[in-house]
C-alpha cells in the first residue's frame, strides 16, 4: 500500500515515446509551413543582435554579421524562432505548474560539488555550446533533430558525433552531475 501513495506524490511527465512522437510531428509540421525545421540559437542570435543595437548602435550596424540582421522596418525580434523558444519556455513552466513539478528555485547538483562549481559548470557549457552552434550553423535542435528528420546527410551525421562525444566525455563529468 506504501507503495501506491508514494506513485501519487510523483511528478507526472508525459510517456517518452509519446512525446517522440508528438515532437516528430511538430518537426515536420514546422518544416511544412516554413520550410525549415525548429532551432533555438536563431533566438538567441536575435535576441544578441537587438541587445548589441540597443547599446551600440553603431557597432551593430558596422559590423558585417549584425548588420544582416538589422533594418529599420522590423525587430531582428520579431522572428518565429523567438516566439519558438518563448513558447518554450512558457510551455515548459505551466507544465511544471500544472502537475506541480515547479515548487522552489533550487540548483541540481551532487552532494560532493558546491552550487558555485555547479552554476559554473553549467555556465561555461552554455557559452561553450552558444560558440558551437554558431560554429556548425545551428544549434542540436536545428542540425540534428530537424536535420534527420528531413534525412539530411549533415543531420545525421550531426546526431552521431553530438551523442558520440557526449558519451565518450561523459565520464570525466560525472561527478559534476552525480
Amino acid at each position: 500500500m506504501k507503495n501506491i501513495n508514494s506513485n501519487k506524490n510523483r511528478p507526472h511527465y508525459i510517456n517518452p515515446y509519446f512525446g517522440g512522437v508528438l515532437l516528430g510531428l511538430l518537426v515536420i509540421l514546422t518544416v511544412y509551413i516554413t520550410g525549415r525545421g525548429l532551432g533555438a540559437s536563431g533566438a538567441v542570435k536575435s535576441a544578441v543582435v537587438t541587445t548589441a543595437d540597443a547599446i551600440v548602435p553603431i557597432h551593430a550596424h558596422t559590423n558585417p554579421y549584425y548588420s544582416k540582421f538589422i533594418s529599420s522596418d522590423k525587430s531582428p525580434m520579431y522572428n518565429w524562432l523567438v516566439f519558438e523558444s518563448l513558447g518554450i519556455f512558457f510551455g515548459g513552466l505551466l507544465s511544471g505548474v500544472i502537475f506541480r513539478r515547479v515548487k522552489k528555485i533550487r540548483v541540481e547538483r551532487s552532494p560532493k560539488i558546491t552550487n558555485k562549481t555547479r552554476l559554473t559548470a553549467a555556465l561555461i557549457g552554455g557559452i561553450l555550446f552558444g560558440i558551437g552552434s554558431q560554429f556548425g550553423r545551428g544549434c542540436s535542435s536545428g542540425a540534428a533533430l530537424s536535420g534527420s528528420a528531413t534525412f539530411s546527410f549533415g543531420g545525421v551525421i550531426v546526431m552521431l558525433v553530438l551523442f558520440g562525444t557526449g558519451y565518450a566525455i561523459a565520464g570525466l563529468f560525472k561527478k559534476l552531475w552525480i
